[in-house]
């Protein structure tokens, strides 16, 4: 909107501010009850709308008409409000909150954002014109949002993504829930900002472009090098049968499957066995720059890039996934490329992305091809451990687990008979091996009728007994659900005659891998009618049983692992509320939150627990821990872990775990051969070492068995480093609790990227193979066979002691640390107080059991011990108690202080044994003492001798 000269309308401004609009020369405001929205003189967005969510957050939309009628969210339950200002000036209009401001341009509707102190830390950068999308007769957009071009901020979150990336500047992450990836859409950055996209569908992070096939963006040539595609030799145990051409490396799908060549298929209509297949030829780009390339693959694969053998993966031949790589290439220029595949029924694609500008691949930019507008809510904070407290603040608080979730977990796949699962918690018992809960995985109903949440009787005869058995043994018991049904099921006509199961599955006669394969598809879960029906089906068939906590599996929704995007999107939906490909992220957000609702509208008090293979923002609030998936048992899938896991947690869900030793086995493994048992042995002690350090502690996989003993006769080597790791995990219990404790009461998070503690240090923000564990403890898991020591970087800023030996070292160094086959890495950072305890069977043993605080000198340091019932929801009533303790490292004096809060049951008076580590003590003579005290709930003083 043009106007005249403001000077001549001063009074008149003054007027329009004071009823809450106003006008500019090029563009117009007007300021609401919780913000502004802006009409800008041009560009794609007709209205930009902000909205203050309180002191540090600031929710921004950006529409294409004039309408901001956007859904409801369903990650943020936060309603917008709070104390701000609004002013205009220099074009632009300024919203500032308590510790965050937002600056509109009324001339384009650019935002960006600065912190308390006035710093600049985030701004659009343009905005691209939204596209129009139709989805089942609804209007949709594909949107994208460019930040901070050429930033060389660290950006972390992002969900679960397994490939190896801990900083994500200059990263391409997309993300599109699936069998181990996660997808969370908040991204934090080291500027101490999080941005919580809003957005239920397939999101990319980084390039906005898709990745696709190589021949999309590349001249390829085959291995003479003529033009037209790779040349493709397939061979028959060893045996060259056939060559030919092909434009693209392309079996991804099972819709690419019938391009396997006629001649080397068997009459079940798939590859022969033995069969194999190599790729040769030369690639060409049209941009020079670092060539971007995914390898998605299962089975052995291997890429060789002008020679150099770039990828050696495994994967189980129906699970494929990504492997990124890059290699430098110049426009014009030749690359010769090698790929080796047995495909063993599997999977494998080539694809590939152009380098795009550099100012634009280090940016934070976020693109979405169904959206309603530009939506998103900017966080501020002061430090990482703030906006993460500020996604909290907008999608709900972690809701504790129980107590006895933070002991050791057995399970496998899978326990098939009552006697076996019982079995098995009767044998750690036998053993004196530390372990609180036993996992029933699926198929214990009859293979014909999945979805009944009904025990086969021929091989479960007593549930309860069953249930009681483990009870009685001071164990627990969680078990599988599914959001699948076989149509012959009752639970599915019950869901099916209110239109409430997902039909385009049937329709396409999917059958899936059990017996002769049966029809099946998945439950709706986005109308509460149907969750409470599904809730409804779980307690009738399970939960008398007195089950206590719930696997639910597969709930990405994975219908066949193999299908491609646009055909998944169909069979997702359509929902209740909209179609699939809108909604594609959040199934188990809504999935896990009606049984969730369910059980506490059932127990109000008593403490839900649900294990979930995917997740969504939000998931924290359902009492939800999350796991990597079916993760294969291999040292690069280990390393893979630990960047997966940190970034989970960075993302704001603080309860996560792995497969220890990997869920699917490679066939050297599976046949015990002396060959490769000792290297089977050796990752499964390795990963467990990396486990008792994990959010939760749990083991799982195929055959060969998980179970210490079964690992391990009892007396070698592997089985002793099995039990003390096992034992650590009960000694730091006190630890343990009060971490899982504080991502409630203070919104933290267990597993901690370096940088969380360290954001100066600009060294710890890209390593990928450590993290803190809370406060105290730089874990440095090793994830190589036969490693017998490893680099470890210290970070700066503090000093470290060596946990098994008391040595100090400096921080801002990499050390060679020693890797003894029966210890991993483990630091302490001095000034840290580590509250332990003894050894117990199960978490709550003895309730009155002594404490040992250890106290790690040379800084000083600060903890408070948390403690409540454990089982209850009391906690959140304030029922729980603290203790402080701080060290004064000057005078050598740790100071107990008085006890804070009470809950029934607490233990009122204890033997508390300290220890101070420092002059060479070692942390793992767990048995020295340097002084014992009567702990009574008043302050307590002891004094370090010198």
């Amino acid at each position: 909107m043009r106007m005249l000269p403001k000077a001549l309308f001063a009074g008149l401004t003054l007027t329009l501010l004071a009823s809450t609009s106003a006008f500019a020369l090029d563009g117009a405001f007007e300021k609401t009850a919780d913000g502004v929205v802006v009409t800008p003189a041009s560009g794609p967005a007709k209205k930009v709308r902000l909205q203050v969510m309180g002191e540090r957050i600031i929710h921004v939309t950006a529409t294409p008409t004039d309408s901001l009628d956007t859904p409801p969210s369903l990650m943020v339950t936060a309603k917008s409000g709070g104390a701000f200002t609004v002013t205009e000036a220099g074009g632009k209009v300024v919203v500032k909150a308590g510790k965050a401001s937002a600056e509109v341009s009324l001339a384009d509707g650019q935002v960006s954002f600065r912190d308390a102190a006035g710093k600049l830390v985030l701004a659009e950068n343009g905005r691209r014109p939204f596209k129009t999308e139709t989805i089942d007769g609804k209007t949709f957009y594909s949107v994208s949002q460019q930040f901070n071009p050429g930033t060389d901020e660290a950006f972390y979150g992002l969900g679960q993504h397994q490939n190896g990336q801990m900083n994500y500047n200059g990263q391409d992450v997309e993300l599109a829930q699936y069998n181990r990836d996660i997808a969370v859409p908040f991204v934090l950055s080291t500027r101490n900002y999080g941005l919580l996209w809003e957005n239920n569908g397939i999101t990319r992070f980084g390039d906005p472009t898709p990745y696709d096939l190589a021949s999309r963006d590349l001249k390829i040539f085959d291995a003479a090098g003529k033009a037209g595609g790779f040349t493709a030799k397939y061979y028959v145990n060893g045996a060259l049968k056939l060559t030919r051409t092909e434009k693209d490396i392309d079996y991804r799908f099972l819709k690419d499957l019938p391009n396997w060549p006629a001649e080397l298929t068997g009459p079940d209509k798939k590859p022969v066995k033995g069969a194999t297949v190599v790729w040769e030829g030369s690639v060409e780009p049209s941009v020079s720059g670092v060539q971007k390339f995914k390898l998605y693959s299962s089975s052995y694969a291997k890429v060789y890039v002008d020679g150099k053998l770039t990828i050696d993966r495994w994967r189980q031949n129906w699970n494929p996934w990504f492997h990124n790589f890059t290699a430098p290439m110049k426009a014009g220029t030749r690359h010769k490329i090698r790929v080796e595949w047995d495909p063993n029924e599997g999977y494998i694609g080539l694809l590939h992305n152009n380098p795009i500008p550099a100012a634009d691949q280090q940016s934070l930019t976020m693109t979405s091809d169904v959206a309603h507008a530009v939506d998103y809510y900017f966080v501020a904070g002061g430090d990482l451990d703030q906006v993460v407290s500020g996604y909290r603040d907008l999608t709900g608080k972690a809701v504790a687990l129980p107590r006895w979730a933070y002991g050791f977990w057995q399970s496998r796949q899978r326990y098939e008979t009552q006697d076996q699962i019982v079995g098995v918690l009767k044998e750690y018992r036998d053993r004196k091996l530390p372990i609180d809960n036993v996992v029933m995985d699926w198929r214990y109903w009859k293979d014909d009728a999945w979805g009944s949440h009904k025990f086969d009787e021929t091989r479960f005869a007593d549930p309860k007994k069953m249930v009681d058995d483990i009870h009685g043994m001071n164990g627990h018991i969680m078990i599988s659900i599914w959001p699948k049904f076989y149509p012959t099921t009752e639970h599915f006509k019950e869901l099916d005659a209110r239109g409430f199961m997902y039909k385009r599955n049937i329709e396409q006669g999917a059958l899936d891998w059990v017996g002769p394969g049966y029809l099946n598809s998945f439950y709706d879960p986005y109308a509460k009618e149907a969750r409470d029906i599904y809730w409804r089906q779980v307690k009738e068939s399970l939960k008398g049983f007195g089950i206590d906590a719930w696997w639910m599996d597969s709930d990405e929704p994975d219908m066949h692992s193999n299908l491609d995007i646009p055909e998944r999107t169909l069979r997702m939906g359509p929902t209740a509320i909209g179609p699939g490909a809108e909604f594609y992220n959040s199934y188990p957000l809504i999935h896990t939150q009606g049984v969730f609702e369910g059980e506490r509208a059932l127990d109000p008090d008593k403490r839900s627990f649900i294990l979930s293979r995917s997740g969504f923002g939000g998931i924290q609030r359902n009492g939800v821990a999350l796991w990597s998936g079916d993760v294969v048992a291999r040292w690069d899938d280990l390393k893979d872990q630990i960047s997966a896991g940190v970034n989970l947690s960075m993302s704001g869900v603080p309860n996560w775990t792995t497969d220890i030793g990997g869920f699917s086995v490679e066939d050297r493994y599976t046949n015990k051969d002396p060959a490769h048992w000792a290297e089977w042995q050796e990752l499964n002690l390795r990963w467990f070492q990396f486990g008792a350090f994990s959010p939760l502690f749990r083991s799982h996989g195929e055959f060969p068995y998980r179970e210490i003993y079964n690992l391990a006769d009892e007396g070698t080597d592997i089985y002793k480093a099995l039990a003390w790791y096992d034992e650590l995990r009960y000694r730091l219990m006190p630890y343990v609790y009060t971490l899982a404790a504080d991502t409630y009461q203070r919104d933290g998070i267990m597993m901690r990227g370096l940088v969380m503690d360290f954001p100066s240090d600009t060294t710890a923000r890209a390593v990928n193979d450590e993290y803190l564990f809370g406060k105290a403890f730089l874990v440095a898991p090793v994830t190589q066979f036969k490693a017998r020591s490893r680099s470890v970087y210290l970070p700066a800023g503090a000093s470290w002691y060596d946990f098994e030996t008391g040595k100090a070292f400096k921080g801002g160094q990499t050390i060679k640390a020693d890797a003894p086959l029966s210890r991993m890495p483990l630091f302490v950072k001095a000034g840290s107080i580590v509250p332990t305890t003894v050894v117990q069977q199960y978490v709550g043993e003895q309730p009155d059991a002594p404490l040992t605080v250890v106290v790690y000198t040379g800084a000083d340091g600060k903890f408070e011990l948390y403690e409540d019932d454990g089982l209850s929801n009391g906690y959140a009533r304030g029922a729980w108690s603290r203790i402080p303790m701080s060290f004064d490292n000057a005078t050598g004096r740790l100071t107990i202080g008085a006890r804070s809060g009470s809950f029934k049951g607490m233990v009122e008076n204890r033997t508390i044994k300290v220890r101070f580590i420092g002059s060479g003590a070692k942390p793992v003579d767990f048995d020295a003492v340097d002084e014992t005290v009567a702990y009574s709930g008043q302050p307590v003083v002891v004094t370090r001798k010198k």
